[in-house]
């Protein structure tokens, strides 16, 4: 059965709180399309309540998701349950928190996933966690981030997989952890000053492979690359 979910909400200064939309959702193919306009939006879980945000279950085989939040001070978490994962996500504002798990709970393996992320604005976080529990087959990541002061965490456990990271801004960290048996691709294009630059690759069985435009300027970056073939995460 194929579900569908579409939201829009919008919030004033003048009449509305803070959205808040939380999400339960199973069944084998899901279509979900949320979309939140204004600041202290929140999109989480059933449990959450005041104070603690819980992740939003998504629980399926394969499912696209549409994920936008324009304003500031925004809150995205969700758990990710599925084999076949293809997520459009779009940030466009300050201080806004991301975090994502793929398939935490290896209920599927969550074999084949493409995530398309678009964040423009500065001093937001974003987390991805991908494999938490077992080995993803296949990933296409790309990331193209506009603004200052970002941090991101990717903690990626793939069997092969591409990681896109484009970085337009100054001041930003971005933090990459790659593990499994087959070899994945990171590649990394970054324009702008002080940057930080954490990255880790360590397969076991296949080669990685490692690409980085960096033009920063007259200042300084920071680039610290790791790679490690005993499939053992070794820090910067």
């Amino acid at each position: 059965m194929m579900k569908l979910i579409s939201l829009l909400f919008i919030s004033t200064l003048v009449f509305a709180a803070d959205n808040e939309i939380y999400v339960d959702q199973s069944g084998a193919t899901a279509n979900i399309d949320l979309e939140q306009l204004g600041s202290g939006n929140i999109i989480g879980g059933l449990n959450s309540s005041a104070g603690s945000l819980t992740a939003l279950d998504l629980d399926g085989i394969s499912m696209t998701l549409d994920i936008n939040q324009i304003g500031d001070t925004n809150k995205f978490l969700g758990d990710l349950l599925g084999d076949t994962i293809t997520g459009f996500f779009e940030f466009d504002g300050d201080s806004n928190t991301f975090t994502i798990q793929g398939d935490p709970t290896n209920t599927y393996g969550i074999d084949n996933s493409n995530y398309n992320v678009d964040v423009t604005g500065s001093t937001n976080t974003f987390t991805l966690d991908h494999g938490t529990s077992a080995l993803a087959a296949t990933l296409d990541l790309d990331w193209i981030i506009q603004g200052d002061g970002n941090t991101f965490d990717f903690d990626i456990n793939y069997d092969g997989g591409t990681s896109y990271v484009d970085v337009d801004g100054d001041s930003n960290t971005v933090n990459f952890t790659g593990s499994g048996y087959a070899g994945g691709y990171f590649y990394l294009d970054q324009t702008g000053n002080s940057r930080t630059f954490n990255i880790t690759q360590a397969s076991t069985q296949d080669n990685d492979w490692l690409k980085i435009i960096s033009i920063s300027g007259t200042s300084a970056s920071t680039v610290c690359v790791v790679q490690n073939d005993q499939g053992t995460s070794t820090s910067c």
